[in-house]
């Protein structure tokens, strides 16, 4: 999923309509692993599991794949603004480096699950914010340059659709620490508009 990332910001940036084609095409593999797990995870719940924790691996499992899938479809996004982009791609730095930041919680994200690794799922969430505020940055920055004719429509359409890609891969990111928090603590991770709360027992029914 990291390449998957990596490959479609690599192909927009540098203008690589054979690379974007190819995360295009990947995306049907992904979807046929999103199947073939949900049901997996059909089977292991036809097991009966008790124990509360092996109850939440799969639920976990099940909303953490759908994330993942996700996060492959906005590559897709990003793909596709590739290939219906006559020339070079829109620039900007700050763009640029958020692009890099949310490839980054993608990395984190995907190893913060494979090591079981809290810590760095809440290094994840505490990102989220950083992110909110490139976004905000680099649609100022495009409305500015249409509004002085720096930019042409189009490519500022095309930058804020792919700005807009790279927002929800990191929401997906913040998504699947939150469910890693929850599958080795039981508790819930809430983000209020003062920032994310400390992880918390869910309250009782």
């Amino acid at each position: 999923m990291v390449s998957h990332a990596m490959h479609a910001v690599e192909a927009f940036f540098g203008n690589q309509p054979e690379k974007a084609q190819s995360v295009i095409e990947a995306d049907r593999v992904i979807d046929r692993a999103d199947i073939e797990i949900e049901r997996a995870s059909i089977k292991l719940l036809m097991l009966a599991p008790t124990e509360e924790y092996d109850i939440r691996s799969v639920f976990t499992i099940v909303k953490i794949n759908n994330e993942f899938e996700r996060i492959a479809d906005c590559g897709v996004n990003i793909a596709e603004a590739t290939c219906s982009h006559d020339g070079d791609a829109p620039r900007s730095g700050t763009f640029e480096v958020m692009a890099n930041s949310v490839i980054g919680m993608v990395r984190d994200a995907n190893q913060a699950l494979r090591n079981r690794d809290t810590g760095l799922a809440q290094r994840v969430l505490d990102f989220d914010d950083t992110i909110d505020r490139f976004r905000t940055e680099v649609v100022r920055l495009v409305q500015a340059a249409v509004q002085d004719g720096s930019m042409p429509l189009e490519e500022a359409l095309c930058l804020l659709n792919v700005n807009r890609a790279l927002e929800r891969m990191a929401d997906h990111c913040t998504n699947i620490s939150e469910q890693l928090i929850y599958l080795e603590s039981g508790k819930i991770v809430r983000h209020l508009s003062s920032g994310w709360t400390e992880p918390e027992e869910p309250e009782k029914s």
